[in-house]
């Protein structure tokens, strides 16, 4: 017995309808075929929102961020091990008491 087809029958039973997702677009705006695509979907998390709010806050260093992103694209950024283990450690354990 396939899965696939015990799900499309109990939906129907159901009256449960499958939204089609819109059709993917190119760069150029141009539709394309699903076929061309296959059945990958993309999807966007609130996260780029939530960083953005959290650069705005007064707390955030900019010129530390700012020196760390350039380390970053340099290549350069370095972080020692023991202070990584250090802090999932202490992040295993829970807030200090």
């Amino acid at each position: 017995m396939d899965i696939r087809s015990s799900l499309d029958g109990l939906k129907s039973l159901l009256g449960v309808t499958t939204p089609t997702p819109p059709a993917p677009q190119t760069r150029s705006g141009a539709t394309t075929s699903a076929s061309a695509l296959g059945s990958d979907l993309a999807t966007f998390s609130s996260a780029g929102s939530e960083v953005s709010q959290t650069a705005s806050d007064p707390g955030v260093r900019t010129d530390k961020v700012a020196e760390i992103q350039a380390s970053l694209a340099a290549g350069t950024y370095n972080v020692s091990a023991s202070a990584v283990a250090s802090k999932l450690v202490d992040s295993m354990l829970g807030p200090e008491q």
